[in-house]
């Protein structure tokens, strides 16, 4: 059913068209993000989309984009509440991949395998500066961006290929498709590699060790 068209803003256009682009990343993947779809949801025509952004592939780019905002929106309270003081790691990885779990992972790699690039970087430097905080003295701020850079890689192909991973190095059932015993072992993977110390670094709020 077509939305009944309302007026509004350019910017309040574009946040809303985004928003149910976003919707349909995470309800279906790529293929369900359509002009035409996206158009019928949020109340305009085909054209009406287009003249915000273009085609289709502008959008998905932009779309890409639209996550990695989040993605610093998420992360800029996580770095304040798990990473300022001690390393809840676990909640940062599985913060991360909650993200990619709603379609960013498919799209980036869709996006990749069409040749577009985006030419903005960086989105991840709070979270090396954070975590190269904590490493013992001395560590290698290089050996901290590839160990970031390592576990980014990881969860954007987790949500695409997690399953199909576990199952070719001898999982099966239910462990194949349950993402969680891997998220918590990058999440120690992560420890290690940094030499940070567990300490209190996986307490939660009551005081009680998380589950690795």
């Amino acid at each position: 059913m077509r939305t009944p068209r309302v007026r509004r803003t350019p910017e309040e256009a574009r946040r809303l068209i985004l928003d149910t682009a976003a919707s349909l990343l995470s309800e279906s993947g790529v293929a369900a993000v359509q002009m035409r779809a996206v158009a019928a949801r949020v109340g305009m025509t085909d054209a009406g989309v287009a003249h915000h952004f273009g085609n289709r592939d502008k959008l998905l780019a932009e779309l890409l984009r639209h996550g990695g905002r989040r993605l610093r929106d998420a992360l800029q309270d996580l770095l304040a509440s798990r990473l300022d003081h001690d390393a809840d790691l676990l909640g940062f990885v599985e913060a991360l991949h909650a993200l990619y779990r709603h379609g960013y992972g498919e799209l980036a790699v869709a996006l990749h395998a069409a040749g577009w690039r985006d030419p903005d970087s960086g989105v991840l430097d709070p979270v090396v500066d954070a975590l190269h905080r904590l490493r013992p003295p001395g560590g290698s701020l290089d050996d901290t961006r590839l160990a970031v850079a390592a576990l980014h890689q990881a969860m954007a192909t987790e949500a695409l290929y997690g399953s199909v991973f576990r199952r070719s190095a001898g999982i099966t059932g239910a462990a194949a498709d349950d993402s969680a015993a891997q998220v918590r072992w990058w999440a120690r993977q992560l420890h290690l590699a940094l030499g940070i110390l567990r300490g209190t670094a996986n307490v939660a709020d009551r005081g009680e060790p998380r589950e690795w």
